[in-house]
């Protein structure tokens, strides 16, 4: 899918637009209107689109992210960006952050949002976990909302070994689901995991997700 212009993906998509508010900055981001045109329709559950809503733990993990002390140099990169909340909150406090998606239609609002906030240069590029073409290593790598399918253990542990430079630093942010306790566990051996249990209350539920910074073991 070419890379669309601002204008042309407002014409190509039906979407709303959603206000987030982190550490006093205000964001806005294209929402779509309704998933139906992303279903498969012989199996809507395959390949749900699960990256068509701004995620309570992005929200969580964006707060973080904006919490670091730049540094020059330093390297970000988000694995399953999505609507590219969290990315593009990184980005706009100062981080060097590069957005990732496997889905064309998630890389285009992903891409859309960017151009929204002021950061139309910033890079978005198609990343498959199970077949990377990144050449680049990174200082962090940030995901929300990334594990949902013991089929991508594998290929996302992968990823972390290959694009992590020495010294560098996984964080992730999820709700509690037995899939991402059951990935944590197998990351054990190999990682140090730091895991805060953050809850996020509203009138009507409460939602606990899991903010986790692992850093490689050494030996």
């Amino acid at each position: 899918m070419a890379v669309l212009s601002l204008e042309e993906f407002k014409k190509e998509y039906e979407s709303d637009v959603s206000q987030v508010t982190i550490r006093d900055r205000r964001f806005q981001f294209f929402v779509p209107k309704t998933i139906d045109r992303f279903l498969k329709p012989d199996d809507p559950l395959k390949q749900f689109p699960l990256w068509a809503k701004l995620w309570d733990a992005s929200l969580i993990l964006a707060d973080e992210l904006a919490s670091l002390s730049v540094r020059p140099g330093r390297t970000f990169v988000e694995i399953g960006c999505g609507l590219g909340l969290v990315g593009i909150v990184a980005a706009s406090f100062g981080h060097e952050v590069t957005m990732t998606e496997y889905d064309p239609h998630a890389l285009a609002f992903a891409r859309a949002n960017a151009s929204l906030n002021g950061l139309a240069e910033l890079k978005v590029v198609p990343l498959d976990w199970n077949q990377p073409a990144l050449n680049e290593t990174f200082d962090l790598i940030i995901g929300s909302e990334i594990i949902y399918h013991e089929r991508d253990f594998d290929p996302i542990r992968e990823l972390f070994t290959r694009i992590l430079k020495p010294g560098g630093e996984v964080i992730l942010c999820a709700e509690i689901r037995k899939t991402n306790m059951a990935f944590l566990s197998l990351l054990q051996n190999t990682y140090a995991i730091k895991a805060r249990k953050k809850t996020l209350r509203s009138e009507v539920k409460n939602i606990s997700v899991m903010l986790c910074h692992l850093s490689p073991k050494e030996g």
